[in-house]
């Protein structure tokens, strides 16, 4: 296992340690973690989730960058990342949602659009075809990230501007969610609908 494979199951690791912090009713344990109270309440619970999240979310750009420098790019390597980036987000998303804090449409379309993508580059992989990332797909990912942050960290320091950035960046990661999916139909339908030779 190369340094980039370890540095994506690390982020698998800390995606589980995540949702269980979010999700284990750690009072039963007897663990709490305060509430800091100023112009609004911030849960400790979550400043920890942020964090890891952001460590984790590291990961996630320098494993693809090492294994590219140091030419240590696998197929094995590959289906842990694109595994990995799911762990990631998308029960992130369902929590969020579940919490109150977005919109369940969220969860929602993110996931149902990484369903058609991935059901489209599964096709053109079974007819030797790859296909490439796109940039209404990158710039979903990078707002997504940014928004998810500024949820973990209560939208601070907007906030107290009154002013919702992380749902702006949410919002904006989930329309282009439907874009980059259209996308992808339209520059690879050729492909889905190509009759196989005999």
């Amino acid at each position: 296992m190369n340094l980039p494979t370890k540095l994506t199951v690390s982020r698998i690791i800390l995606s589980i340690l995540i949702m269980g912090l979010l999700l284990f009713p750690l009072e039963a344990l007897g663990i709490y973690f305060p509430v800091i109270r100023t112009r609004i309440d911030i849960d400790l619970k979550y400043v920890v989730a942020g964090i890891l999240f952001i460590i984790a979310s590291i990961t996630d750009f320098l494993d693809g960058y090492l294994a590219r420098k140091n030419n240590q790019v696998t197929d094995t390597g590959k289906m842990l990342d694109a595994i990995a980036d799911k762990v990631l987000v998308n029960p992130l998303l369902i929590i969020f949602a579940a919490e109150g804090f977005i919109s369940p449409i969220v969860p929602v379309v993110v996931v149902v659009r990484d369903i058609v993508v991935n059901a489209i580059k599964m096709q053109a992989a079974a007819k030797g075809k790859v296909v490439a990332a796109i940039s209404s797909g990158k710039i979903k990912t990078a707002s997504l990230m940014i928004g998810m942050v500024l949820l973990f960290f209560a939208d601070v320091p907007f906030i107290y501007f009154n002013i919702r950035v992380d749902l702006l960046f949410i919002y904006f990661a989930t329309i282009m969610s439907l874009v980059s999916m259209v996308q992808y139909y339209q520059m690879n339908k050729k492909i889905i609908f190509e009759k196989e030779e005999n």
